[in-house]
């Protein structure tokens, strides 16, 4: 069974092909990378005051907003999720700090 993730993937790539005027995908998508990036910007910042407020309901609803769109940026990119989560485990058990070292110096 595929992960929700995956799934949402899947249906926004489906949904590029939509009509912008019926679909908010292809609208969102149709409008360029940077009014997507512009948006996960957004949804980080709501996600980040909704967290300071300690408001968890608007956190975790902030940050569905914001995983939804940092989708449709992985896929206006050509990048899936699943190539994410393999960087995530090949840093899985590495410190942060050396993780970070190691991206400076390539």
């Amino acid at each position: 069974m595929k992960h929700v993730l995956e799934r949402l993937y899947t249906v926004i790539l489906e949904r590029r092909q939509a009509d912008p005027e019926k679909s908010y995908v292809a609208r969102r998508l149709k409008q360029g990378t940077a009014k997507i990036a512009q948006k996960v910007g957004e949804e980080a910042v709501e996600t980040v005051i909704a967290a300071m407020a300690k408001d968890r309901e608007e956190v975790i609803n902030e940050s569905a907003d914001l995983l939804f769109h940092w989708l449709m940026l992985l896929a206006d990119a050509n990048i899936a999720p699943a190539e994410v989560m393999a960087e995530l485990e090949r840093r899985e058990g590495m410190s942060g700090l050396d993780e970070k070292a190691l991206r400076k110096m390539s």
